[in-house]
């Protein structure tokens, strides 16, 4: 079982997502389990407050230091690995989802307002950001590193060839993927799709995995395991595009 301790000002914006779908069926296999932790319940003041202004000045406000850090020492002593989600963060990648999977117990804490006191980061084992852009707070981003990681749980998808065969599991794009009915509106499901032929099908989607990736995110070739069968393909590909 994977355990995931959220760190949050806002424990409430997780409940729909967090029982629903894949997520709800992880928790009831027993592969997921979720605890919310409300960081303003461990604010030592009356009022509860958890954030300041900045000291030099500046816009905004900054959460606290000290009801952060309370709440993830009363996790307690089995000390999940901690993760600060930020924009400042190491890019989240696949590998990175897989890494995390092998984890018995992680603990996502959720910035909000300005940003979050420097010297929490001495509490936190690592920063994550989910893209170069700027959020609300990082509630939205734990839950896509909770969706990235749940689903390569053990037990979580029930089918676990289905994780294996998604985009950038191999350092490229999926394949196209089609259903039923095999013409709609004139477009037809590609012919070797309705062969039978295994190895054709298998061929097929290797080459669309390619040329997708070639045309669309060329940057991640550089670190994907490829066949010679693939740098020919590929070569006849940039060939094409040079002609």
């Amino acid at each position: 079982m994977l355990r995931f301790h959220i760190l949050t000002l806002f424990p409430e914006l997780f409940a729909s997502v967090l029982s629903a779908s894949m997520l709800q069926k992880g928790q009831a296999r027993g592969a997921l389990a979720f605890v919310l932790h409300d960081i303003r319940s461990f604010a030592v003041d009356k009022h509860r407050v958890t954030d300041d202004y900045p000291y030099g000045g500046g816009q905004g406000m900054v959460m606290k230091p000290d009801p952060i850090v309370a709440a993830l020492e009363a996790l307690g002593p089995a000390r999940p690995w901690r993760v600060l989600l930020s924009p400042q963060g190491r890019p989240f990648t696949q590998t990175h989802a897989a890494a995390l999977a092998r984890r018995a117990e992680i603990a996502l804490v959720c910035g909000r307002y300005e940003g979050i006191d420097e010297r929490v980061l001495a509490f936190v084992d690592e920063e994550v950001s989910i893209g170069d852009f700027v959020l609300s707070g990082g509630e939205v981003a734990a839950l896509v590193v909770i969706d990235a990681v749940s689903r390569l749980v053990p037990g979580v998808l029930g089918g676990e060839q289905s994780a294996a065969e998604e985009s950038f599991v191999e350092g490229l794009l999926e394949y196209p993927q089609y259903t039923r009915p095999p013409e709609f509106r004139g477009l037809r499901v590609p012919d070797v799709l309705l062969s039978g032929d295994h190895a054709a099908i298998a061929r097929w989607r290797r080459q669309q995995a390619l040329r997708r990736t070639f045309e669309r995110r060329p940057d991640l070739l550089h670190g994907a395991p490829l066949t010679d069968e693939d740098r020919a393909y590929l070569a006849a590909l940039t060939g094409r595009r040079d002609g």
